[in-house]
């Protein structure tokens, strides 16, 4: 990965999803039964109220309250969500940002058995924008010296926000891939960013997401004329082939679990045949797959 500044040039633009994972995972127990319950954070519907993802479902009724640690966090269910989930309204004293970061684990895939002795491996090293239940995994190949490599020879580095949800990770489950309804993600793209990609693409250099979330994001603001404009909202874009991109170049991704969005988005901008011939090579070359995996540069 270290040689991935021989294949940029003076003038490019790379786009770095700056999102910070939170330890959006929670253990604690329903009043009343000391039933044992797991919390996943996914995303915040307002200051106190989040949609989640509970195991066991079934134990978690709407008015049911669920305590954490020594009480100091507590949440009620309100009620069921259409992918699954439960909203929670959640009661605490002081700042629950302060309070998660007491109370709460690093949210890891689930193929990842072991905690990590360091939670920071989970994030990149330019994270800094607090709210995602996942990392932007591209980007955890990128150190410090490689990024100050890559400004040095007249790389633009740009960064934009994606909280990653259950949207990036969620299986399609359907047939109809058109049918598969891509759960909402919160993004951000200042008014810098947008004005950085649109000089690079007006001189002429090429426009390149770290990971699918990056991507996403980009396709999201850009209108047809490829123009990136500046803005905040939330984002349900599902990427599979026929879909014509409007402001990427190229791409820096992991390796992907099958029948995911994020095969098929891979898939759409480097065509299906390349990409299975890709993985096929990778599997024969014993590359590593999935978030501390390999990676790949489609350009």
């Amino acid at each position: 990965f270290r040689d991935l500044p021989e294949y940029l040039r003076p003038g490019d633009a790379l786009v770095l999803n700056d999102t910070r994972v939170m330890p959006a995972r929670l253990i604690g127990e329903r009043v009343g039964t000391g039933a044992r319950i797991e919390v996943l954070l996914l995303r915040r519907l307002d200051q106190d109220r989040w949609e989640t993802l509970v195991r066991p479902g079934r134990k978690a009724r709407p008015g049911d309250r669920i305590r954490f640690g020594d009480g100091r966090l507590e949440a009620e269910v309100e009620g069921p969500t259409p992918v699954g989930g439960r909203v929670l309204r959640f009661f605490y004293e002081g700042v629950f940002e302060q309070v998660l970061d007491e109370l709460g684990q690093m949210p890891l895939p689930p193929y990842i058995r072991e905690p990590l002795e360091d939670p920071e491996r989970y994030q990149t090293v330019y994270a800094r924008n607090w709210g995602s239940a996942a990392a932007p995994t591209a980007g955890l190949h990128f150190t410090p010296e490689l990024l100050d490599r890559i400004r040095s020879m007249g790389v633009h580095l740009v960064f934009i926000t994606l909280h990653v949800g259950l949207g990036t990770f969620r299986p399609v489950q359907v047939e109809e891939v058109e049918a598969h309804e891509m759960h909402s993600e919160y993004y951000e793209v200042s008014s810098e960013a947008a004005a950085t990609l649109n000089a690079v693409r007006a001189a002429g250099g090429r426009i390149i997401p770290v990971g699918t979330t990056a991507l996403r994001t980009l396709e999201t603001v850009a209108g047809e004329d490829g123009v990136v404009r500046p803005g905040s909202g939330w984002t349900d874009l599902f990427i599979y082939p026929g879909y014509r991109f409007k402001a990427t170049d190229g791409l820096v991704t992991n390796f992907h679990l099958p029948r995911s969005t994020l095969l098929m988005l891979v898939s759409a901008l480097a065509g299906r045949e390349r990409i299975l011939h890709a993985y096929q090579e990778a599997i024969r070359l014993g590359y590593r797959f999935f978030s501390f995996g390999d990676a790949m540069l489609i350009l």
